[in-house]
């Protein structure tokens, strides 16, 4: 065997677990199956413009060793997640705060807000959400769910409000300030120069193949290596015995345009259900941009299929006990590291998968 570790996936949580290995004098060997590193973070140069190519990523935390993990790779700059949403002819801030209330009634100070959502919640007469839309009302009220909710929920699960469990919508976060920062993180930003810099300083003199499908190949690769370190779909890997997992997809719709700003802002929702996409990235933004050209990209959510890339587990009861089977499956593996959104059938963010990533090479290699 050529390798101690075989890297199934060159995406974040792969590449640590290799940078990592190779600095405690391991050899890998990293395969993906695209045609570049960095998977879902990966950021490709178009008119100057760093472009997102698998959706907006947006790095943030308030753990100071990841912060401080991450920042190894790339300087990150002061980027502040602050998206609006668009319903019809209408423009709000996002998360609900002060500015959203303002411009849905009119409030100025927070207790006429909290007495506006009091009033709609007690006009509901929810007392036991049966369905996501019942779920919602109960916490917001009828305003905020019908402009800013119903039609974005729909379009991203592909199906009805009430006929979505409750259960997706734990807690919508209100905010009685002007603020329009996204996240509640200590530390956030955008790497300047783009994600996949980051990949490719940690694969530094490591041995990396693309274009290279682990299934397709699956026998002869096993035999290169000591171990592996799997970060693809769990299923997929046990042949699906027992049966496949639910995800949902999305597809990616982007142009370069001859003007400078298109929209002003990184992030627009739009949350009317007649309008197909969900959003509208504008990439130059993230990097407070002055290229005399811009690149849009409309993000549209699909049904996954077998091929398509899966992007959100669909964590329902259902996919959650076929997953449990498949995992009992993995504890038993000695020779199998999982890891990683797909090998876990979680949405992590990208903090999430560096933590996993450094827990995971603490347990392995600093044993």
């Amino acid at each position: 065997m050529k390798y101690d570790y075989l890297v199934v996936g060159a995406g974040l949580f792969g590449s640590i677990f290799a940078y990592e290995a190779n600095k405690r004098g391991k050899k890998c060997l990293v395969i993906d199956k695209r045609n570049h590193v960095a998977g879902n973070i990966y950021t490709n140069k178009v008119e100057d413009i760093h472009v997102h190519e698998y959706g907006a990523h947006i790095f943030h935390t308030s753990n100071e060793k990841v912060w401080q993990y991450i920042g190894q790779f790339a300087k990150f700059n002061r980027y502040t997640n602050s998206p609006v949403a668009v319903y019809k002819d209408e423009l709000y801030n996002l998360p609900f705060n002060m500015n959203t209330f303002h411009g849905l009634w009119g409030v100025t100070t927070p207790s006429q807000a909290k007495e506006m959502i009091q009033k709609q919640i007690k006009e509901s007469g929810i007392i036991e959400p049966k369905n996501l839309e019942e779920q919602a009302i109960s916490l917001v009220g009828k305003d905020i769910y019908e402009k800013l909710i119903k039609g974005y929920t729909e379009k991203q699960w592909g199906q009805s409000a009430t006929e979505l469990p409750s259960f997706i919508i734990k807690r919508l976060p209100v905010r009685f300030t002007y603020d329009n920062n996204y996240f509640n993180d200590f530390y956030q930003g955008i790497p300047i120069g783009g994600y996949t810099q980051i990949i490719e300083k940690m694969l530094e003199g490591i041995t990396v193949e693309l274009n290279t499908d682990y299934f397709s190949n699956k026998a002869k690769l096993n035999t290169l290596a000591e171990k592996i370190v799997f970060t693809g779909m769990i299923d997929e890997f046990y042949d699906y015995q027992f049966g496949t997992l639910e995800y949902r997809s999305l597809r990616f719709e982007s142009e370069t345009l001859e003007e400078d700003n298109f929209q002003g802002n990184a992030v627009v929702n739009y949350t009317e259900y007649e309008v197909p996409y969900t959003r509208i990235i504008e990439h130059k933004h993230f990097e407070f941009g002055m290229q005399p050209k811009t690149v849009i990209t409309r993000e549209y959510p699909k049904t996954w299929e077998k091929g398509d890339e899966p992007y959100y587990p669909v964590n329902n009861e259902k996919n959650n006990k076929v997953y449990e089977q498949y995992k009992q499956l993995a504890t038993q593996e000695e020779k199998v590291i999982f890891g990683g959104r797909l090998a876990e059938y979680k949405y992590y963010d990208m903090h999430n998968v560096i933590e996993q990533a450094l827990n995971c090479v603490e347990r392995e290699l600093n044993m």
